[in-house]
């Protein structure tokens, strides 16, 4: 990670784009009312404010049409897992966050609040977040580091009644499954003859594992630091404990590599490198999905070699697996119907209409549409929004 030295003047740094782009921030707040004379200034706030807020006091559900909360998602990090960057903290954090903020505005219409805690203990996160729920409408957990994001997520889901998505797992997963279920159609398979291997047991790897678990794949392995994950292999946590217990039905114990043999799918998530050999020794038609940034696993021309279909996470190559793809529709579908929570069924809705966007237009190199194509934030708002009403969990 490049270190700005202290001594380095503003006029220095602003030669450079990015800082001159980030310069006093990329947020701001603006009145959606105007405030012209004294009685526009009565009816915004004091005496006709009280009107409002008695109302609120007697009916509660009513500040989601009387206050901003209904369109308002706080984008929640501690700065232990930013980017690749890791663990720098919640100030250095903030610009991801403002430009989470950002992404949520620009793509999906949903206004957002970064918001950086200076706590890392899992018992003072859900607390702070618990106590400042009452102002938002949804909670988008941000770059906290594993195991730690997995138990944040959860007890937040369990303690409070509004949308709780930790992007770094749901947005990533989502979008993975549209992207394979386009790969397989493009290859002439169904997702349940597909036999993949995850590398990487973070965030993202436990959650595409698991999305793509609900979605039917034939087998999927899962591999860490160590190599597979299996059951009773020793030193695992909870986390990869129910992994092994629901994936590799092949009973793989070695390496990353020697699972890949054979293998119709690699989904590299972890920040390390495969082989060009492994790549080689995976089945024909096979799919690639090297994540990490801003290193892929392997370079995607040397994948392309061996491999029918090749995604990465950037941006200069085609198939970028981005999560702008996911989180404003699926935050935009569950503020609209006021959903109580965001379940396993919406989270493939969105993968299913996202894929769909595609279309006849399907090639190997077009597996999943761009953030820019105007069609993809409505595609997922609409299949989350109705997901949401068919499992019980939308309020109108």
């Amino acid at each position: 990670m490049a270190v700005t030295p202290a001594s380095t003047s503003l006029e220095t740094l602003d030669l450079d784009p990015a800082f001159a782009l980030h310069r006093g921030g990329k947020l701001e707040v603006r009145s959606t009312i105007p405030v012209r004379d004294a009685d526009d200034l009565s009816l915004a706030y004091t005496p006709g404010v009280a009107r409002v807020c008695t109302a609120i006091a007697d009916t509660p559900s009513l500040a989601h049409d009387y206050t901003w909360v209904s369109n308002v998602v706080a984008v929640v990090s501690d700065g232990t897992a930013v980017l690749g960057l890791g663990d720098i903290g919640p100030a250095a954090a903030m610009p991801v966050m403002e430009g989470k903020a950002l992404l949520f505005k620009e793509f999906g219409g949903v206004d957002s609040v970064p918001i950086c805690l200076d706590c890392t203990d899992v018992d003072a996160l859900v607390e702070t977040v618990v106590r400042l729920a009452p102002s938002f409408g949804g909670i988008n957990l941000e770059d906290i580091s594993a195991p730690r994001c997995f138990e944040v997520e959860e007890r937040l889901r369990d303690l409070l009644d509004i949308p709780v998505f930790h992007d770094d797992q749901h947005g990533t997963a989502i979008v993975a499954l549209a992207a394979l279920t386009n790969a397989a159609r493009f290859t002439g398979r169904p997702l349940g003859s597909l036999r993949a291997v995850v590398a990487g047991a973070g965030a993202s790897g436990v959650a595409v594992t698991r999305i793509l678990l609900e979605a039917g794949i034939g087998d999927i392995a899962v591999s860490d630091s160590k190599g597979m994950i299996y059951s009773g292999r020793s030193g695992l946590n909870p986390y990869k404990e129910a992994l092994a217990r629901d994936t590799n039905k092949a009973g793989f114990t070695g390496s990353t590599e020697q699972a890949l043999e054979g293998a119709d799918v690699f989904i590299g998530l972890s920040g390390s490198t495969v082989s060009e050999s492994s790549i080689a020794s995976m089945a024909d038609q096979s799919i690639v999905f090297a994540l990490s940034n801003p290193t892929p696993e392997i370079d995607p021309g040397v994948a392309l070699r061996h491999a029918a279909v090749v995604a990465t996470g950037r941006s200069d190559y085609p198939n970028q697996i981005n999560n702008v793809l996911a989180f404003p529709g699926v935050f935009r579908g569950a503020l609209d119907v006021r959903a109580s929570s965001i379940t396993e069924n919406m989270k493939v809705a969105a993968a299913r209409a996202l894929a769909d966007v595609v279309g006849d237009a399907l090639a190997a190199d077009y597996i999943i549409p761009s953030p820019f194509d105007p069609r993809v934030a409505p595609a997922v708002t609409t299949a989350v929004a109705t997901q949401a009403r068919e499992d019980g969990v939308a309020r109108r």
